[in-house]
């Protein structure tokens, strides 16, 4: 009998988040804006006046990472820097009306692509599906703080 750390599933999440991000991008052309940017955008319309920093957290990535991403956004026209008003060092960013006028289309694109891709499966099996990748990233996140899945504390 196959043991649960013998099935090798890394390579399959892989390919379905490659899946997920080329066929966003594939429809999002349009729009001018990859995923990464969109993820930037919508957090950003959500959470208006992050410091870089602080997105770059909420996005889980590197901080020069998103500074590209938000570079370009401001290039294109849909994020601005605004200097924060406690700290004259630092910037805070906030979407254009530019951005504003693409959300909706662009959430649209997401759900497209969220319901191409669980066609055929039915709410229990994604909802079980969900709760076990959950379970998997907090286990990966406790050994992140040094404490083993084993200990009962993940």
């Amino acid at each position: 009998m196959t043991k649960a750390e013998d099935i090798s599933f890394g390579y399959l999440l892989n390919d379905v988040t490659l899946l997920f991000r080329k066929h966003f991008d594939r429809r999002a052309v349009k729009f001018g804006l990859t995923r990464a940017q969109w993820r930037a955008t919508k957090m950003l319309y959500h959470r208006e006046g992050l410091r870089q920093t602080e997105l770059a957290e909420s996005l889980e990535m590197e901080p020069i990472a998103v500074g590209r991403v938000i570079d370009r956004l401001q290039a294109a026209g849909f994020v601005e820097r605004r200097p924060d008003p406690k700290d004259r060092r630092a910037w805070r960013l906030y979407v254009t009306d530019q951005a504003r006028g693409v959300i909706a289309d662009m959430e649209l694109i997401a759900k497209g692509v969220r319901k191409d891709a669980t066609q055929g499966i039915s709410v229990p099996e994604l909802e079980q599906a969900l709760g076990v990748l959950n379970r998997m990233k907090e286990n990966l996140q406790a050994l992140d703080n040094g404490i083993s899945p084993d200990d009962g504390e993940a």
